[in-house]
Order: C-alpha cells, then structure tokens, then sequence
C-alpha cells in the first residue's frame, strides 16, 4: 500500500488548523447580543425598551461596568432598579458589591437563571393580575422561605423575588420573558414593564453585559484602537486564516517538497542563436529582400534537386521546362515564385508569407507526383 504524498498531509494539517481557529477564535456575537435592548433579531429587547419609552417611563441604558454604576448614584437619595438581561443561563450567585447595593434598598431583577429542569410542557400560559404571559421553558424554581412569586404554576416559579436587606433580588428562570418574539403578546411586554415599576424607581438596563460600552470605558480599557475593535469581530478570525495561509504558501513557494531535483545544462545551437538574431536584426530594420534572395535560392536548389538538375543555379526557363516535362502541371504559380525570388525589389510582410505558402504547395505538388509514379508501377 503506498503512503500519501507528503504535500497531501501537509493540506489536511492546513486544513485542519483552519477549521480550529475558526472555532476558537470566531466570537459567538448570536449570544452576547441575546437581550440586549439594541438587538431587533426575536431574542432581542428593542421592541420592549421601545414600549417602555412610549409610556415615558424613566428608563436608561447603562453601558459600564456595575462598578461604575454603583458608585455614581450612591450619592442619590433615591433606589435605583437595575436589569440584568443574560444571554446564557447565569447561576443565581451575586457579587458582594451587588449585594452590598441592594442591601442599601435598591431592587436587582436577573432574568435568565439556571434552574432544574422539570416535567412541565415546555410552552405554557402563566396567568398573573392583568393577563396571560407566555413562557416557553421546563426550568422551574421551588420556592424557599421569605421568597414570593409573581409568576408560577404547579411544577415551581418562573419567576420570584427574594429579600435582601432593605431591596431585593428578582429572578427569572427565562431570559426572553418580553424579547422581540413575543411582541403579538402584548402581556409579556405588560407584565416585565410591571416587574420593574413596581417600586417606581429610576430603571436602568445593563447594556455593557452585552458588549455596549461607553467611550470612556473602552478608552480605559484599552479598546480605543482599531485592533481592538476588530478583535472582537468576525473579521480577525478571518484575517488570522488568511495571514496562516499566507504564511503556508510563501513556505512552499520557497522550499520544495519531495527530493530536490537537478536542473538541465541549456544546450546551446550557436546555428540557431545566429538565426534568430539575424532575423530580428532584419526585422527592425524593415529589410525583407535579403531574407526573399537567400530563401529564394535555397527553394530553388531544393526543387532542382527533386527535378534532377543538380545542385548548381540554372536559369528560371531551364527549370520551368523540367517542370513541364516531369510533373506535367500548370506553370503559373512556379513562374512567380521564381520571378520573387530574383527579383531585389523589396516586398510587403504579407506577400513574403503567401510567397512562402506557395513555394510549400510546389513542394507539395512534387511529392504527389511521386506518389502516383510510385503507384503506377
């Protein structure tokens, strides 16, 4: 069995290598946007941020760090509610500096927590005070001690809230309770803008889970340069191929694959080098006659040889007598050829070519003739 080329293996690991970054370093945008309220696409917030702002209800993006957040309205006398809208399931786990905030009375509200999935049919209509929500999801979560909910069924809650200090933390099992695909259900719109007003306090959605960042932060965070930015798109991912695969064909452009093969000595016709420079050099300067005479002469020796009149120049009639007598065809076309051949005026580049085509069909015609003689004996 033979092994494959080496060259073959060479383009599997290209290839290979390829789909691997492709992988690794493609940026999974479809997530990171899931929530956020820029995003029109069905899992997206815009058309209930929108629904919220047509109600003129205090509502704000927020696009820095929560650090940052905290810090600039610890000095505000009122409670803030923050939404927190993930694009993958989060663990209900929160930091000391979110808690520490909410203990101060604020409200948090997380939607998208990971919970247990349960045997509840995954398309449900939860009702609640003014309407029919639509969940679609099997997690539930089993209600624990000093924990309400606003929106349940047998199998657990969807969603609850928990005290904490002089605030509270709302959870949610779903990240799409009020996303763009269920805008046909104005209830789930409804009861998401209820979910944060109830406390009437100034709502602000974090954006900058989602990659929404203001100038300044990005500025501190290094992401003020164009490298930066295209890091984080579907770009570098490409550019990174494109610079390997560069990279491959410069490598095998300049070291062989397989055996090293010896290169062949030219061997030179020093006959044929003067040729071809001659037939420039008359070439360049427009002068055909010398080429006619010295092709003429030559025919014309190659034709007496085929008639038998030997190797020594005789006079046109001489050979066109011969002709007669030998190939017993018409006499015209032999007439002109030898009458250009002798001839020194100069002649144009297009009747040098059909002079030459006519020598070859005299030739031709000789040839024939032969054939016949050859075959009539």
């Amino acid at each position: 069995m033979k092994r494959p080329k080496r060259p073959i293996w060479i383009g599997l690991i290209v290839l290979i290598v390829i789909i691997l970054l492709t992988f690794i370093a493609a940026p999974s945008s479809n997530k990171i946007y899931t929530g956020s309220t820029y995003n029109r696409a069905p899992a997206g917030y815009g058309a209930w941020y929108a629904f919220m702002q047509q109600q003129d209800v205090d509502i704000l993006r927020w696009q820095k760090p929560f650090q940052d957040f905290k810090d600039e309205i610890k000095d505000k006398k009122s409670t803030v509610t923050f939404l927190k809208i993930h694009g993958n399931l989060q663990n209900k786990f929160l930091y000391p500096q979110e808690k520490e905030w909410v203990e101060a009375g604020n409200t948090l509200i997380i939607l998208g927590v990971f919970q247990p999935v349960t045997t509840a049919e995954f398309t449900t209509m939860q009702k609640y005070n003014a309407g029919n929500v639509k969940i679609e999801t099997r997690r539930r979560h089993k209600i624990e001690k000093n924990e309400v909910s606003s929106l349940k069924d047998s199998f657990g809650a969807v969603v609850w809230q928990k005290p904490l200090g002089k605030g509270k933390v709302i959870y949610s099992t779903t990240p799409f309770i009020a996303a763009n695909a269920y805008q046909d259900n104005q209830d789930n719109f409804r009861y998401l803008a209820d979910l944060v007003k109830q406390d009437n306090n100034p709502i602000y959605v974090d954006e900058y889970i989602h990659g929404f960042k203001d100038a300044e932060v990005k500025e501190r965070e290094g992401e003020g340069d164009l490298f930066s930015y295209l890091a984080k798109t579907p770009v570098f991912p490409a550019l990174i191929q494109v610079g390997f695969v560069l990279l491959v064909v410069i490598w095998t452009q300049n070291r062989r694959f397989g055996k090293p093969i010896s290169l062949k000595t030219r061997i030179v016709d020093n006959s044929e080098e003067y040729i071809q420079a001659l037939a420039q050099v008359l070439e360049k300067a427009n002068s055909n006659d010398f080429v006619v005479e010295m092709i003429g002469k030559e025919e014309q020796l190659r034709l007496q040889k085929a008639l038998s009149l030997g190797q020594k120049l005789l006079d046109k009639q001489i050979v066109i007598n011969a002709w007669m007598e030998q190939i017993k065809t018409p006499t015209t076309q032999l007439n002109e050829v030898l009458s250009i051949g002798n001839r020194k005026r100069p002649i144009s580049e297009r009747q040098l070519l059909s002079w030459l085509e006519k020598w070859q069909a005299i030739h031709q015609e000789i040839e024939k003739s032969r054939n016949s003689t050859v075959a009539s004996l």
